[in-house]
């Protein structure tokens, strides 16, 4: 297997050998407005080294928000999310993607996104600019989690635009589901000791 040392050039753009024997460095990036997604991703890496194939991997998570623009070189694998306004990301998770695109697609990555709100969550839909971003970066997976709309939270503005929409109220997020998630990259992380997939 390769070592961390030889840093992720050596790695090679389809992940071969990318998991270290001394453990595996994952990096959590997150852009939150109101803290639900910002949660949720504290979650994941918590869960990252916590399940089965994390114990096996030696998992180690690192959570940052993408606007302190961390640096994923040291990083064996990137999970990176956001919420989700208006159909689309926020800017400094688009950015911060963008910016570090030529890094991350040398390292196995996923994108998750946090918004719809409701039973059954709505909008259903991906945000727009996923797709995009998920080819830029060669991710292996994008997933779609409901979030959580609190008034308590909200700006004047944001209140108003809620009452007009007549959004439901509530925490909807669906902490099984993300868990469940978090357990499926552990297991594809620990696949690809062998070279791709």
């Amino acid at each position: 297997m390769a070592a961390r040392a030889q840093g992720p050039q050596a790695r090679g753009r389809h992940y071969g050998g990318f998991v270290p024997t001394e453990g595996v460095r994952v990096l959590v990036v997150v852009a939150s407005k109101h803290g639900a997604t910002e949660e949720m991703a504290g979650s994941m890496s918590r869960w990252l080294a916590e399940s089965a194939a994390g114990q096996e991997l030696g998992v180690t998570a690192v959570l940052q928000k993408a606007d302190h623009h961390p640096d994923p070189a040291g990083f064996d694998a990137v999970l990176v999310g956001s919420a989700v306004y208006g159909g689309r990301w926020l800017e400094p998770a688009r950015d911060w993607v963008s910016a570090h695109a030529a890094a991350l697609r040398d390292r196995p990555v996923w994108l998750f996104s946090s918004g719809p709100i409701g039973a059954p969550p709505f909008p259903p839909d991906e945000p727009h600019d996923v797709h995009p971003l998920a080819q830029l970066v060669g991710a292996r997976g994008h997933r779609v989690f409901p979030g959580r709309l609190d008034t308590n939270l909200l700006s004047f503005g944001e209140r108003a635009m809620v009452t007009a929409m007549r959004a439901p109220l509530g925490d909807f997020r669906d902490w099984d589901a993300v868990r469940g998630w978090t357990d499926e990259i552990a297991a594809e992380l620990r696949a690809l000791r062998t070279g791709p997939s």
